[in-house]
């Protein structure tokens, strides 16, 4: 059980997928700008990141078993990309005007590296099936706190009523934000050992 809180809060604090690894970058800045979009796309992706290691994991067992591993990639983008394909169907039926918010993006799940590192990261830690789901499941709150976090700071545009210099306004502001967030991120290095 103790291995299991502590493959989570290293997934969530110090091995966070976006401040730390840099995976998922893509839909962290273009749906962080307002909150409701950021909550919803994180926990659209905690879902998706939890399915996809609930099927991706049994199928690299069969992988294995038939010797053909290195099909791994491949067969896990095809897996991921129907399990979008099914929640944005989900969504659009029940959740219309979540789904309509993050428009683009929640297609773009599928080419999200983050769901994938997750799935392929839990094999390469040879975690058992618990240790997987609990991995998945870190990674996609520690996603989700990096998109709210940044909502928040996005939100407030502090950096649009101050004595920012035109160059820095915009996209560069953005990043320099979301690069002393990751910075904050970095003090939780050696937390878990």
């Amino acid at each position: 059980m103790v291995q299991l809180i502590l493959i989570f809060m290293s997934m969530v604090l110090v091995n966070n997928f976006v401040l730390s690894q840099f995976l998922g970058i893509c839909s962290f800045l273009g749906v962080s700008n307002k909150m409701d979009s950021a909550t919803g796309m994180g926990g659209a992706v905690i879902f998706v990141m939890v399915l996809a290691e609930l099927v991706t994991w049994p199928i690299q067992q069969l992988l294995n078993k038939f010797d053909i591993g290195y099909l791994q990639t491949v067969v896990f983008i095809l897996v991921i990309a129907a399990l979008v394909q099914f929640v944005e169907m989900f969504m659009k039926k029940y959740m219309p005007s979540l789904q309509k918010a993050l428009g683009i993006f929640l297609p773009l799940i599928t080419t999200n590296c983050a769901v994938l590192g997750v799935a392929i990261l839990s094999i390469n830690n040879n975690y058992t099936y618990i240790q997987s789901i609990v991995n998945a499941f870190g990674a996609g709150v520690g996603y989700f706190v990096a998109m709210v976090l940044f909502a928040g700071v996005r939100e407030e545009k502090l950096w649009d009523e101050s004595g920012v210099p035109a160059a820095f306004k915009g996209m560069p502001m953005i990043l320099i934000s979301a690069t002393i967030l990751s910075l904050s991120f970095m003090g939780f290095t050696g937390l878990f050992q």
